[in-house]
């Protein structure tokens, strides 16, 4: 029995034109998954598209504003017609900003959260309301971070955000569970992005490393074992509400 075999399953992700949103994509489809790529335009997602078909997998691009309930119905619509359904959710679209508490603006706050955790509620009601109504089961991965349980500096707003990741991935598990639709997050650690390159100055660089047993940054292909695992229904059927830390043991570490 291959635990982690998707063939014959879709996969949608949200933010999948970003490098980890990109290289857990990848994996999905390196396991039989087909994948529906979304970005604000549908080119942004091109390279990672290529990637997943020159490796025999099956992909397709779609431009969506992840903030836009009328763009997930729209998406959800087009991504039904092309594969005949969806059983797997993966957002992942994420903004940062490195802005001191007393600065931080009402544009920059709305901006962060809603592209962090407003489009997070709307993806899970479009595509949460199908997988429900449905009744075949399926699996929401939602990506959180090692700000929404530990305050860091610097990212108040962003971590406020993640923080209300791990609150709906813990309320939608309790609901969705009758229907059998698994909802869980994975916390990664630091994995430099284009999204927090700005905040990664040499003294946090150093802060990091030092609070990271394990002294290193995360690769992006680091992720792709959690996402196939919590994506796979017969490797993680009795898994939901789950946040699965993948962060080199910055979660464990203290003093």
């Amino acid at each position: 029995m291959n635990l982690f075999d998707l063939s014959g399953r879709t996969a949608v992700v949200i933010g999948g034109s970003s490098s980890l949103g990109g290289a857990m994509a990848e994996a999905l489809a390196a396991y039989g998954a087909a994948v529906a790529l979304t970005g604000r335009k549908a080119d942004n997602a091109e390279p990672i598209r290529q990637r997943i078909e020159s490796a025999g997998g099956k992909a397709r691009c779609y431009a969506v504003e992840p903030t836009s309930k009328a763009d997930l119905e729209h998406l959800l619509q087009e991504v039904a017609a092309w594969t005949g359904g969806v059983d797997i959710l993966l957002n992942c679209p994420g903004v940062n900003s490195a802005t001191s508490f007393f600065d931080i603006g009402e544009e920059e706050w709305d901006r962060i959260i809603d592209v962090n955790a407003k489009s997070l509620m709307l993806s899970c009601q479009v595509f949460g309301r199908y997988m429900v109504e449905r009744g075949q089961g399926g699996s929401i991965i939602n990506l959180s971070s090692v700000s929404s349980t530990t305050p860091l500096s610097k990212v108040f707003t962003y971590s406020v955000s993640k923080a209300a990741v791990n609150n709906m991935t813990q309320f939608l598990a309790r609901e969705f569970a009758p229907a059998r639709v698994r909802v869980n997050a994975i916390i990664p650690g630091f994995f430099p992005a284009e999204q927090n390159r700005t905040i990664l100055s040499e003294e946090r660089v150093s802060s990091i490393m030092s609070h990271t047993p394990m002294k290193r940054f995360g690769d992006p292909t680091e992720l792709q074992g959690a996402v196939v695992y919590l994506a796979s229904e017969k490797a993680s059927s009795y898994v939901t509400g789950s946040l699965l830390r993948v962060d080199g043991g910055f979660g464990a570490m203290t003093i």
